[in-house]
């Protein structure tokens, strides 16, 4: 499977260039009017309604979101647990607190399970290295990590695991609109029907991770609420 760069100009171009390959040869019609009702691209209604609801949990004291665009290490999972522990530090328990985490564009692939990581090649599509091996990573490595999986000089042990930040309060969601474009790009590097990977990576999403219409559209929703805004990778 070819990777993407979209750090890069070229590969930026490429990238678009295939996307829109992709999408006429999936028929999901031009990207300028994404939400025509062609090969999956829809706004449900329902998920609407469930994600309008999800955010109504957010009535902390300190309320953040957390913009996630692309795999930035253990960044986008540390922070969230350093935002409870300061403030618990500075008088607020974790219980009266809000993080919100917005997986978007590159960062999707941690809001899957691990085998779908395993056949999709998600570590080399989007880049995303394990922490252990320093090389693309075949699992999701922030899903039920191992104890001393990750270490923090001065600290010791942290427990950033997307299943241990939500035990602290921490919310997740996950882009739609991304994982719909993302999934018919794959899919036509591999021959695929885009609606049956579009459908595989939905039931593949961690137990937990709300899906949203839009990364754009939950890190909107999350400050309508309250709160702060922090860029994550």
């Amino acid at each position: 499977m070819d990777t993407l760069n979209l750090n890069q100009p070229t590969s930026r171009r490429k990238f678009l260039g295939n996307l829109a390959i992709g999408a006429a040869t999936a028929g999901v019609g031009s990207l300028f009017n994404p939400f025509q009702a062609q090969a999956g691209i829809t706004i449900d209604e329902a998920m609407i309604n469930d994600a309008d609801t999800w955010f109504n949990q957010i009535k902390g004291k300190h309320k953040i979101v957390f913009d996630v665009t692309e795999p930035n290490g253990v960044f986008p999972f540390a922070w969230p647990k350093i935002f409870l522990l300061t403030n618990e530090k500075t008088g607020t328990p974790a219980k009266e607190c809000n993080a919100v985490v917005v997986l978007r564009h590159e960062a999707i692939p941690y809001a899957m399970k691990d085998d779908l990581w395993l056949k999709y090649k998600f570590g080399e599509v989007f880049h995303a290295d394990d922490p252990k091996t320093n090389a693309a990573s075949v699992r999701n490595p922030f899903w039920q990590p191992k104890e001393g999986d990750f270490q923090v000089p001065g600290i010791g042990n942290v427990n950033i695991g997307i299943n241990e930040l939500q035990a602290s309060g921490v919310m997740f969601c996950v882009c739609d609109m991304a994982l719909t474009v993302y999934s018919a790009v794959v899919a036509q590097k591999m021959n695929m029907a885009p609606a049956d990977v579009k459908k595989e990576w939905v039931a593949g999403v961690l137990p937990g991770i709300q899906i949203v219409p839009s990364g754009v559209w939950a890190v909107g929703r999350a400050q309508e609420r309250g709160c702060g805004y922090c860029f994550a990778g």
